[in-house]
């Protein structure tokens, strides 16, 4: 078997991919377009399968070492009112580590040192991959040029380019690819500390969601995920979600007032409604959101795309060629990875996506009569996950 990768696109993914190929003794190059990465993002909760999947990476320590354990927690109204409580040393319990919450930009630190400065190259992009079986390597022309000097080769090609990955298009010509889901996300990290009373919440309102996560160093991420038309844009976005949660409970105005404008991203939430028939082609892979980007209620979208990046080095590292290996990878993420994207669609239809008062109050009422185990569980259904050894 060949041991040379390229890994197309830098986010959690592909940094994670190339960490487990590099652990089972490939020389991995990672490609991202853009010409810094920026670490661009707000916060991420990470559950015990994403921590697993970090454990096994080599990485779980340092990741630690910069998250904050959610312990405290759960889902209330508008009001304040309760609806479910979250219990993060009953989750540790169960499996080992709570939840942890930590900003995106730490994650992504973490990643990138696990990495040599030299496996990544920044400020080119992949437009194709040329996959010739009658070629020993998968070539990938970089930028508009096809001269040879902009080309890499490989045995193995890793596309990790996300939501409205370009490789996955060339790959699927006839998919529909990424829709919009009907959200949009506002999110933020605030200014300093904050105190937010519990380590982390989700308020549902009327086709509204506000949440946070409170992060080792006093400071907090906040979102806000709403119910409205793609491509709606406010002139000043903080002055907005001011104005549409400044009346619910604290921390909420709190947050929003520890927030500069500059400090808000706004984007369309888009997912994979039509699930890919395969997540390999030839000898590339698809990872992350290329694969199967989801919606963000399950809190499971980063969590996925490190499953897939362990079991794809540990079914590299067992079989006997790529093409095999490839086979054991789609085998094993694709049914898992498209069930969670469906129960994170789901979630978001009966939570914040819930609008016509009677049912969002019988939700409500459902929740609260709800056994205290039921969220347990439901945090268990997906989080309880085994990361293969890959050495």
């Amino acid at each position: 078997m060949g041991h040379r990768a390229v890994v197309v696109g830098g986010g959690i993914g592909g940094l994670a991919a190339a960490i487990g190929l590099r652990r089972i003794g490939w020389e991995v190059t990672v490609v991202e377009r853009a010409p810094v990465l920026a670490d661009a993002g707000a916060g991420i909760s990470l559950h015990a399968n994403g921590m697993r999947a970090l454990d096994a990476l080599g990485v779980g320590a340092s990741v630690r070492e910069a998250a904050r354990p959610q312990y405290t927690g759960g889902t209330r109204t508008p009001a304040g009112r309760l609806l479910a409580r979250m219990d993060g040393a009953a989750l540790e319990r169960e499996l080992g580590t709570p939840i942890t919450g930590i900003p995106r930009t730490a994650l992504h630190r973490a990643l990138r040192e696990a990495l040599p400065s030299t496996a990544l190259v920044t400020g080119e992009e992949v437009r194709s991959v040329e996959d010739d079986p009658d070629h020993d390597r998968v070539r990938l022309p970089l930028g508009d040029t096809v001269l040879q000097a902009d080309l890499l080769q490989a045995d193995l090609v890793v596309a990790a380019d996300g939501v409205n990955s370009r490789l996955r298009s060339h790959l699927f010509p006839h998919h529909p690819g990424p829709v919009y889901s009907g959200s949009t996300v506002v999110r933020a990290i605030s200014d300093g500390p904050v105190d937010t009373g519990t380590d982390f919440e989700l308020t549902w309102g009327d086709g509204a969601e506000f949440g946070h996560i409170a992060f080792a160093d006093g400071r907090a991420e906040w979102h806000a995920v709403l119910t409205a038309p793609p491509g709606v844009r406010h002139q000043d976005t903080l002055a907005a979600m001011r104005r549409r949660f400044g009346r619910w409970h604290e921390p909420i105005p709190r947050l929003l007032a520890a927030t500069r404008p500059e400090a808000v991203l706004h984007h369309d939430i888009s997912e994979l409604v039509t699930p890919l028939p395969r997540f390999a082609a030839g000898r590339i892979a698809l990872l992350g959101d290329a694969a199967h980007a989801m919606t963000p209620h399950l809190g499971q979208g980063a969590c996925q795309a490190l499953e897939d990046a362990v079991v794809l080095a540990a079914a590299l590292a067992a079989a006997p060629d790529v093409a095999a290996a490839l086979t054991r990878y789609d085998a094993e993420r694709r049914p898992r990875s498209q069930a969670v994207a469906r129960a994170a669609r789901q979630a978001g239809r009966l939570g914040q996506q819930l609008s016509h008062p009677l049912a969002v109050a019988l939700r409500n009422t459902a929740m609260r009569l709800a056994p205290s185990g039921a969220t347990l569980r439901a945090v268990l259904q997906h989080a309880d996950w085994q990361p293969p050894a890959i050495g």
